[in-house]
């Protein structure tokens, strides 16, 4: 095997996106597996599309691109941009929108197919990443379905992502609110209303989802098993699908401080160091052009990860559960940015169990 490498388990993705997706299906919504961090490699989208969920979404139109070929409706969850409308309309079945000028072009690029192409209006509900303000909403969603080419699928909302702000009965209620809002008012039917992503699922576990939220989007949840909001694990799920592993290069008994003048450090900050005198450090072949340094944390939990450069990673193994020697593998957990970076750099494996 090549190091570093992002190993993958397969059967333990399946059990998490099965449970998840039967625990929503048995409460009448419907999910939307998020593939973008594992930027979308088919092996892995595969298994989630065979695995009881309704849609695979990602928000890039390069993935979609590589999961062509799987068999189950897709969705662009980054809202598109004007230049990509027609490989948008092409690549995808539904996006998720929010500016009128956009729909026409996506409506031009639908009619000049001669598709059509759904949309999901997106409301903001105070997270203040994407979406109209909800006293725009029904002139917008009137707007939007009126172009041809294009079907107004339903409204949707992002929360946690941005503002940090939780899903509740009151703004997942105020979403559905815009939802009666629009059908009165424009005299149409919205089939979705979609109440967010995985920081959604404690609400759901416990009741307290608004009955006309029908669909969520699950990433973090089905990929690493944890709630978003509190990156706690959703009894049930494991939290090891990824596994993140590196090759000891180096093994040498230190001092915790360096000596001499100090400056900043490769990336323009001020390190600060512990005298906790000699330790014995190993390096490993992985830096932070590959990985975060807060995304990841040892397996063996008597080791330290000290700091990285952009491609040496320093671990303190002196209380250490193994006696490490050059050559050995070292293997850490993952948080979902964790994921998502291994899954972007081309200096790291993908391995599939």
């Amino acid at each position: 095997m090549r190091y570093p490498a992002l190993i993958v388990d397969r059967e333990k993705l399946k059990e998490n996106t099965s449970k998840l997706a039967k625990e929503c299906h048995d409460r009448g919504i419907k999910v939307a597996a998020v593939s973008k961090v594992y930027c979308g490699m088919p092996e892995i989208a595969s298994v989630q599309a065979e695995s009881g969920v309704d849609w695979i979404a990602d928000s890039r139109l390069e993935n979609l691109a590589k999961m062509r070929d799987i068999d189950i409706p897709k969705i662009l969850l980054r809202l598109p941009m004007i230049s990509q409308a027609r490989e948008t309309v092409e690549l995808a079945d539904m996006s998720f929108v929010s500016e009128v000028d956009t729909c026409r072009a996506l409506s031009k690029a639908a009619v000049a197919m001669k598709k059509e192409h759904q949309v999901l209006l997106m409301v903001d509900v105070g997270d203040l990443r994407e979406g109209v303000w909800p006293d725009r909403a029904v002139d917008t969603a009137r707007e939007i379905a009126s172009m041809p080419g294009l079907i107004l699928k339903g409204i949707g909302t992002n929360l946690s992502c941005y503002g940090a702000v939780l899903p509740s009965p009151e703004n997942l209620g105020q979403l559905v609110s815009v939802a009666d809002s629009i059908e009165s008012e424009c005299g149409i039917h919205l089939d979705i209303v979609s109440g967010g992503n995985s920081s959604s699922i404690r609400l759901l576990l416990s009741g307290g989802i608004p009955e006309r939220i029908n669909m969520l989007r699950l990433g973090e949840s089905m990929t690493i098993g944890k709630e978003t909001a509190d990156c706690t694990v959703i009894p049930g799920l494991h939290s090891d699908v990824f596994t993140f592993a590196a090759e000891v290069i180096e093994l040498k008994t230190k001092p915790s401080i360096p000596i001499g003048k100090k400056g900043l450090d490769a990336f323009g900050h001020e390190p600060v160091f512990e005298d906790r005198g000699l330790r014995k450090r190993a390096i490993v072949a992985v830096g932070q052009q590959d990985m975060r340094l807060d995304a990841i944390s040892p397996r063996d939990k008597k080791t330290d990860i000290l700091g990285a450069s952009s491609d040496h990673m320093i671990l303190d193994v002196t209380d250490g559960e193994r006696d490490l020697k050059i050559g050995d593998v070292i293997e850490f957990d993952l948080s979902y940015g964790g994921v998502l970076a291994a899954s972007t750099s081309s200096y790291v494996t993908k391995v599939l169990l």
